[in-house]
């Protein structure tokens, strides 16, 4: 079945080399969609729903796998770049999906690379496309579509950025339970959508199974992602990670949400060599069990009316500014989704792993931006250097198999 064609010696603050990012060409041309898994297919796996009012891979759980893939759009005009986004769409669709590819004919280009066999498993993957600010330019006329809060990522103090690895037109998000199944989604939408836009930035991520129980750990070996919200309250949701329409905001931002992306580099070599003590009291945690230290279980409330001066949990803790526990900080709230990288290593000869630090807000001002002020000078920074990243917009979801990502921003 052929799809048809739509209209890419060292101290702790200078411990960071020049590492470069390779750029890879991608992007519109038509491709060939697999015919969807059935009982019959050999592969069949875990797929989540790739219509509805919001995107996957928001609230869906983290999968094992991540790529991060920022994009310069090289189309056009703005037909283009519709053309663009259904492409995007459309493979994204069919990749969820999984199946059979078509066979292409005789002669044609295999209309699959194979990695993943003969089948094409949905292995849990998701697809989240996000714009970032300078896709408002005066390329294609959307300047007045800008959701209000969208800009380029500012430098915060002890920031380290590489602005090679920052911002970007496009966003894409791709996790899923394996990494040829990551790997595979990027080979199969650069092939869709070549000389429609290229590379800027990508890093890999993993993330790491409980560890034996609970949350699973970051690279300085502390749980991560303890106090998100609860992805099942809907009311709690649509305050803190959708955005709505009105104010300032543009109509066609319903169902979305700022994508925080900040890639964060663990300085490890110096982390491991302070005591377990110092490495709890920076974070307010127990390393073991995530627990707060005025607790004994991850789950528990830190107790900060018990700790008014700081004795147990430091007033400079990790925990206690990034949620103070109070009722203004508890709207500020995020939801995290962050993965784990491992980039080998630098020019230097030092570990390159990290953190992609991720996170979904209803309002950027109000919740993430907020959040990290209060950051700034923490005892964790002489530990970690944020080195990338960017804010984007991820866009509303795909209401129905007519339907585009990007549809109402464009038309």
């Amino acid at each position: 079945m052929r799809r048809e064609p739509t209209a890419p010696g060292l101290s702790r603050r200078n411990l960071l080399g020049g590492a470069a990012a390779g750029a890879v060409a991608v992007a519109a041309g038509s491709t060939l969609l697999p015919r969807p898994a059935s009982a019959t297919d050999a592969a069949p796996s875990q797929a989540y729903a790739f219509e509805g009012a919001h995107q996957q891979g928001i609230l869906t759980p983290s999968q094992a796998q991540a790529v991060y893939v920022a994009l310069d759009v090289t189309a056009g005009s703005k037909k283009e770049l519709a053309g663009l986004f259904r492409e995007i769409t459309s493979t994204a669709r069919a990749l969820t999906t999984g199946g059979t590819p078509p066979d292409a004919g005789l002669g044609a280009p295999p209309a699959d690379s194979g990695v993943l066999g003969p089948v094409v498993p949905s292995d849990g993957l998701t697809i989240t496309a996000s714009v970032g600010a300078s896709l408002f330019d005066d390329r294609f006329g959307l300047a007045a579509s800008k959701p209000a809060r969208l800009r380029r990522m500012e430098d915060f103090p002890n920031d380290n950025l590489d602005r090679a690895m920052c911002d970007g037109d496009l966003l894409l998000q791709i996790c899923g339970h394996h990494q040829d199944t990551t790997l595979h989604a990027l080979r199969e939408i650069t092939r869709a959508t070549r000389g429609a836009m290229q590379v800027r930035w990508r890093r890999d991520g993993f993330h790491s199974p409980p560890r034996p129980a609970g949350s699973s750990r970051n690279l300085m070996g502390f749980r991560d992602g303890t106090a998100n919200p609860s992805t099942g309250d809907t009311s709690l949701m649509d305050e803190l990670v959708w955005t709505r329409s009105g104010a300032d905001e543009p109509a066609w931002v319903d169902g979305g949400s700022y994508h925080v992306v900040r890639q964060i580099r663990m300085l490890v070599e110096f982390w491991d060599r302070i005591s377990i003590r110092e490495q709890e009291n920076i974070f307010g945690r127990r390393r073991d069990s995530g627990a707060p230290l005025t607790g004994s279980k991850e789950k528990d409330v830190p107790d900060y009316a018990a700790d008014p001066s700081g004795e147990v949990i430091q007033m400079d803790a990790h925990i206690r500014l990034a949620n103070p526990r109070t009722a203004h900080a508890k709207k500020q709230q995020i939801l995290r989704r962050g993965y784990n990288y491992d980039a080998g290593t630098d020019a230097n000869g030092n570990l390159d792993m990290g953190l992609i630090f991720t996170c979904f807000n209803a309002d950027l001002e109000r919740q993430f931006v907020a959040i990290q002020k209060r950051l700034a000078d923490e005892p964790l920074v002489d530990y970690v250097s944020p080195v990338g990243g960017g804010y984007f917009f991820a866009l509303p979801g795909v209401r129905d198999h007519q339907d585009w990502l990007g549809r109402r921003l464009l038309t």
